[in-house]
């Protein structure tokens, strides 16, 4: 039973605080200054963020004006929920949703989405605000989010797995049709286990010219690798690291006015003993390596296998 809410806090882990550029593929939090078409595929840099609040190969519009308060919104369905290479969604399909507010470089805002987690909460609702600045021709993210898991099953060594993460992250064009971001998060306590974690990323884009393609239509090929690593958990919860990891992925967007498409290969040099003992996997299988301190059963779990993702999405307001 350690092991399995060890698992779970691990799953959980990282967050959307790393705030940067793409739905459920995104960097992180809720959304930004809508690009034009021209460059705004691009700028949708997956660095490993979670929930429906990233913003990014949205929406064209003209550029807002600085001094009003913005709102935009965003919902849509994907095949598989995916968090940095591991699903949250037990490989089933998820709705989302989430709706942001932005003044000048300030912003705030909250996701909802749909998960299937050993706590069995209702749904995942993130709540995140912080501030964008550009400095010459970088882009900036810095900012901080909460992550809540309502109705899930509460007691044992941490009663329940709430916790918050705070991130920033860069990205800048390096031709007109390449970019590139980087970034970094933090938490002090994951998912409630008493053990810190940080998480550090990046990634390259590539925008499809315009004039290869029809009118009000954008595409974009984006990819990313990030490392995971985690502090000692409570001695409640085994006393142990959770194990550090690799994950990638890349694919290819599909904007056309509000309608967005995102395709999209995942994948983790997670062994599957260890994918188990980081997610908690509750549908997880003996036939495994035995490690007498982790996971003394030898359980295996497919969660964090490689896997492609199909995402459809809409956009408004941005």
């Amino acid at each position: 039973m350690a092991l399995l809410s060890v698992s779970l806090k691990a799953l959980i882990v990282g967050g959307t605080g790393l705030l940067c550029l793409e739905s459920f593929f995104g960097f992180a939090a809720d959304a930004q200054v809508s690009p034009p078409v021209s460059d705004g595929a691009s700028k949708a840099i997956n660095l490993g963020g979670r929930g429906w609040s990233a913003p990014a190969a949205t929406v064209a519009t003209a550029p807002k004006e600085e001094e009003t308060l913005q709102f935009n919104a965003k919902a849509g369905f994907a095949s598989d929920y995916i968090y940095r290479g591991t699903t949250l969604s037990d490989r089933k399909p998820a709705i989302g949703a989430g709706i942001e507010a932005t003044y000048r470089s300030l912003y705030a805002g909250a996701t909802v989405a749909t998960v299937r987690l050993p706590t069995r909460p209702d749904a995942e609702f993130t709540m995140a605000a912080g501030v964008r600045p550009t400095l010459g021709k970088i882009d900036f993210d810095f900012g901080a989010t909460y992550f809540l898991y309502p109705g899930e099953m509460t007691g044992g060594p941490t009663n329940g797995i709430e916790y918050w993460e705070a991130a920033g992250r860069a990205g800048t064009a390096i031709s007109e049709s390449f970019r590139i971001a980087a970034g970094y998060a933090y938490s002090p306590n994951v998912s409630n286990t008493g053990a810190w974690s940080q998480y550090a990323a990046a990634g390259l884009g590539y925008q499809v010219p315009s004039r290869l393609l029809p009118q009000d239509f954008s595409m974009s090929f984006t990819g990313a690798a990030g490392y995971s690593w985690f502090g000692t958990q409570v001695p409640a919860l085994g006393g142990f690291a959770l194990p550090s990891y690799l994950n990638w992925q890349a694919g290819v967007t599909f904007v056309h006015k509000s309608l967005n498409l995102d395709l999209r290969y995942y994948d983790t040099n997670l062994s599957k003993e260890n994918c188990y003992v980081f997610t908690g996997d509750p549908n997880a299988a003996p036939g495994g390596r035995i490690n007498p301190i982790t996971n003394p059963d030898g359980l295996v779990s497919r969660w964090c296998s490689a896997t492609v993702v199909a995402k459809l999405w809409f956009a408004w307001g941005e």
